[in-house]
């Protein structure tokens, strides 16, 4: 076993092309430790500093590249269980600890807020491939159960994550509303909102948790951490958008029953309002309680920041094909006109 003495880390990123691995990889080579990313490379280029492995993980022998060798900390983001357990079947006995970013998904009762580490999980997984997102959470559990097996609470660090956002957020989910109002779809400005002050959001920078993982790893943190932004109502982060935008216009607030009358979706999605939640059973599912990970060093960014440098980010974009989460122009003013004609009222403000 490797025993760490010096401030330079050997890292192994079980990924690093993509968007979380790729911000830990990029943090950690510009903090001088050498990084090796394991990785197919098809989902972007490893960052500067770092060594890449091209692997497979699905494929026989994909670790052997890196098996004989010694590992300050290897770095898994896979929502595969196989992956996970043939990762650490190859590695266990050469890597000092494991970091494993895991997902607040993996909690059984969504509906109670401020629950912590303790909350009831979902049952695991029963096999080693995840086929559909529906079992995201339990895949996340299965997972999570390998990496605590092999290398117990002194080893192993689990970070359940809840919605990462920032630049570089595909799923749209966070930079929905602060493009929306940077660039409304109708000529006076207006803007469609849901009208639900009880709807709890957490977003981490995912600046903040690749910056958290590392620096835990260095400081040998163990153990399993909810790892999630402020909690911040909806009401409040869509202030913030409109903030960071600039935006003058009118805001047009909707309950949640009209929305779903009209077909619009929940959280994301084709045809949805993103972060919005009108399910009762899913109310605490932003209202995650971070104090532990927080005590061990997690600190995160205002909201606004990370709003502002996402739309940064989305005014970069080409945005002409489908988005992952929110209205096209279209829907939103054919949504908006319905709310003219019911006679909803428009916010000046």
């Amino acid at each position: 076993m490797r025993i760490v003495s010096a401030a330079v880390m050997r890292i192994l990123v079980l990924g690093g092309t993509a968007w979380l691995g790729g911000c830990i990889a990029s943090a950690a080579a510009d903090s001088g430790h050498q990084v090796t990313c394991l990785a197919r490379g098809v989902s972007g280029d490893v960052p500067d500093g770092a060594a890449w492995v091209s692997s497979d993980r699905t494929q026989p022998g994909a670790y052997s590249q890196v098996s004989d060798q010694e590992w300050d900390v290897v770095l898994d983001v896979s929502s595969q269980p196989g992956q996970v357990k043939g990762a650490i079947a190859a590695l266990a006995d050469s890597a000092a600890c494991y970091v494993f970013v895991s997902t607040c998904s993996v909690y059984s009762d969504n509906a109670t807020p401020g629950q912590d580490e303790s909350a009831e999980l979902l049952p695991p997984l029963d096999g080693d491939v995840m086929t559909t997102l529906g079992t995201y959470g339990q895949a996340k559990v299965a997972c999570e159960q390998h990496v605590w097996r092999a290398f117990g609470p002194d080893r192993a660090l689990i970070a359940r994550a809840g919605l990462i956002g920032g630049p570089g957020d595909t799923s749209d989910r966070t930079g929905y509303w602060p493009l929306r109002f940077a660039r409304p779809a109708t000529r006076d400005g207006a803007v469609l909102v849901p009208d639900t002050p009880q709807n709890a959001t957490q977003v981490i920078d995912v600046r903040d948790l690749a910056g958290w993982l590392l620096d835990a790893s260095l400081r040998r943190v163990a153990g399993v951490f909810n790892a999630t932004g402020a909690t911040v109502p909806l009401s409040q982060h869509i202030d913030a958008a409109r903030a960071v935008a600039g935006h003058t216009g009118p805001v047009v607030r909707a309950d949640s029953q009209w929305l779903l009358d009209q077909g619009v979706q929940q959280w994301m999605g084709a045809r949805s309002l993103p972060l919005w939640v009108a399910d009762p059973d899913w109310q605490g599912f932003g209202s995650r309680d971070s104090g532990k990970a927080r005590a061990a060093g997690l600190r995160t960014r205002p909201l606004e920041q990370t709003l502002s440098d996402t739309l940064a980010w989305e005014l970069t974009r080409d945005h002409r094909g489908t988005r992952r989460a929110g209205l096209t122009d279209a829907d939103e003013r054919a949504l908006l006109e319905l709310v003219t004609s019911s006679q909803q009222p428009r916010d000046p403000d």
